[in-house]
């Protein structure tokens, strides 16, 4: 599906009926209305159920050489850029690489702790992929989220490689995977389920 030596994946916590966030979004709840009391609880409260998964979700975040990422995951601010955002997660992020972030509005580069560059795309979803393959080497590209950028790559084609973690409730409404993607022909890699979660993952196939 692509020339490069890495491959382009997907990571997703999505709930039983495919929600990737809720409704309302805002600085205070990231995801939505999940059901829960704050930060995206219910959707992502499997990754902090102990000190190991955590750490094996930052282990597996350091295999990827670049991330993609739509502007509403950046952050809830909408038009231009009207005030000082710089992503949900403080001073140092979690990804320790280049972040290329889908936007209609233009910003300069945006630096950070810990090795993390947001860099702000305004020219579409294969512009951005190509800067993040040159950013990433040999290594792989995730395609981060939120579900409707997943699903612009999904449609185009631009996917190796779905990694669901699908979380045992409903959610009714809000951003859904799969929405406006025709249909895909999906081979099962690998699953593992706990009481929280079960891990999915298929392989996009041409």
């Amino acid at each position: 599906m692509t020339g490069h030596s890495g491959r382009v994946t997907c990571d997703l916590s999505i709930s039983l009926d495919g929600y990737s966030a809720g409704l309302d979004q805002s600085e205070q709840r990231p995801f939505g209305d999940d059901g829960g009391d704050g930060w995206g609880d219910r959707l992502h409260s499997w990754m902090f159920a102990t000190p190991e998964l955590r750490q094996a979700e930052l282990d597996r975040l350091e295999t990827v050489g670049a991330f993609i990422m739509g502007r509403n995951m950046f952050g809830p601010v909408r038009g231009t850029w009207d005030r000082d955002w710089k992503g949900w997660w403080g001073d140092n992020p979690p990804y320790h690489a280049p972040v290329f972030v889908l936007t209609h509005h233009p910003r300069d580069p945006q630096p950070m702790d810990g090795g993390t560059t947001f860099h702000f795309v305004t020219d579409g979803i294969e512009s951005a992929l190509r800067r993040a393959r040159e950013a990433a080497g040999d290594r792989d590209v995730s395609v981060h989220g939120g579900a409707r950028t997943v699903n612009q790559y999904l449609a185009a084609g631009l996917i190796d490689e779905l990694r669901l973690h699908i979380v045992p409730f409903t959610l009714g409404a809000g951003t859904r995977l799969f929405d406006g993607v025709p249909s895909l022909d999906l081979e099962l890699v690998e699953t593992r389920a706990a009481d929280t979660v079960t891990h999915v993952t298929y392989r996009v196939l041409p």
